[in-house]
C-alpha cells in the first residue's frame, strides 16, 4: 500500500467533508521559483485542479468549490488576465470529456458576463453539458468576491422590499442565503487555502461562517493529493460544535448514534 492508500484508509467514511472550498494561491510564486513565466505556474495549476476535482470525486465529497478568478484579480497586468482567461476555456474544453466520465456537475458562481466571449462561451457549454450529471457538483468562482455576491444579494431584496414583495420584518438569514450565487449549496465544511497566506481574501464570506479552517504553506501547483487527504483528516479531528458546548455535542453524538 503506498503513502496515499494508506493514509486514505485512515479517513473516515462518515465525517467526510460534504462541500469543501480551497483558494488556490502559489501559481506565481511557484513559477518564479522554477524560473519560469508566471503563466508557465498558472498553466501547472490546471494539473492539481484535475487531480483535486478527481480525488473529490472518489472520495464522496459532494460539492468543490475552486476561487479561479477573483473580482480584484482583474487589476492584475493585461498579459497575465488574457492568460487566465484563456487557460480557463482551454482547460475547462480539455476537461469535459473526463468530467463527464466522472459524472461531474459544472457550476458557475460570480459575475460571469464580464469573462471574456470565447472563455465564456466555453465554460457556459461545459455548464450545460454537464447538467444532468449528478456525482460531485463543481462550483467554479469566476469574477467573483464575496462582498460583490453580498451586494448584489442585498439589491435584490431591496428591489422586492421596494416593489411591496416583502416587508422589512421578512428579512432574514435564510432570505439573505436564497439571494446568493450558492443559493441551494450548503455552506462549506472545510476551507483549504494554500500558498502560506493566511487569510480570506474576500472568498465566500457569508458562506463560511463556522467553516474549519486549514491552511497550507504548499503552493498551489505542488499540492499533491496527500496533502489534501492530510487536510481532511486534520478536519475530521476537530470538534465542530457550532456555538454549543463539548458536552452537547458528545451529548447529540451518543444520541445520533444510539
Amino acid at each position: 500500500m503506498d503513502e496515499l492508500q494508506k493514509k486514505i484508509s485512515q479517513l473516515d467514511p462518515d465525517r467526510m467533508p460534504v462541500h469543501v472550498a480551497m483558494i488556490m494561491d502559489g501559481n506565481g510564486r511557484w513559477a518564479k521559483r522554477q524560473g519560469f513565466a508566471r503563466s508557465d505556474g498558472h498553466a501547472e495549476g490546471v494539473s492539481t485542479v484535475h487531480r483535486v476535482t478527481k480525488l473529490s470525486s472518489d472520495l464522496g465529497v459532494k460539492y468543490l468549490t475552486l476561487y479561479a478568478f477573483s473580482t480584484e484579480n482583474w487589476n492584475r497586468p493585461a498579459d497575465e488576465v488574457d492568460t487566465l482567461m484563456y487557460l480557463i476555456g482551454w482547460a475547462i474544453e480539455r476537461e469535459l470529456p473526463e468530467l463527464l466520465r466522472n459524472n461531474v456537475r459544472i457550476h458557475l458562481l460570480g459575475d460571469i458576463e464580464r469573462i471574456p466571449e470565447d472563455a465564456r462561451n466555453r465554460l457556459l457549454y461545459a455548464r450545460d453539458a454537464t447538467a444532468h450529471c449528478t456525482g460531485l457538483q463543481l462550483n467554479m468562482c469566476l469574477s467573483y468576491s464575496a462582498r460583490w455576491e453580498i451586494t448584489e444579494a442585498a439589491r435584490k431584496i431591496a428591489c422586492r422590499l421596494a416593489a411591496g414583495e416583502i416587508s422589512p420584518e421578512d428579512i432574514s438569514e435564510d432570505m439573505v442565503s436564497e439571494n446568493l450565487t450558492t443559493a441551494g449549496i450548503p455552506d462549506p465544511d472545510l476551507l483549504i487555502r494554500t500558498g502560506g497566506e493566511e487569510r480570506i481574501s474576500n472568498y465566500l464570506l457569508w458562506q463560511i461562517a463556522y467553516s474549519e479552517l486549514y491552511f497550507t504553506p504548499v503552493l498551489w501547483p505542488d499540492f499533491s493529493d496527500e496533502e489534501y487527504v492530510d487536510a481532511i483528516l486534520d478536519f475530521q479531528s476537530r470538534e465542530r460544535r457550532f456555538g454549543k458546548t463539548s458536552e452537547q455535542v458528545q451529548n447529540n453524538n451518543n444520541i445520533s448514534s444510539e
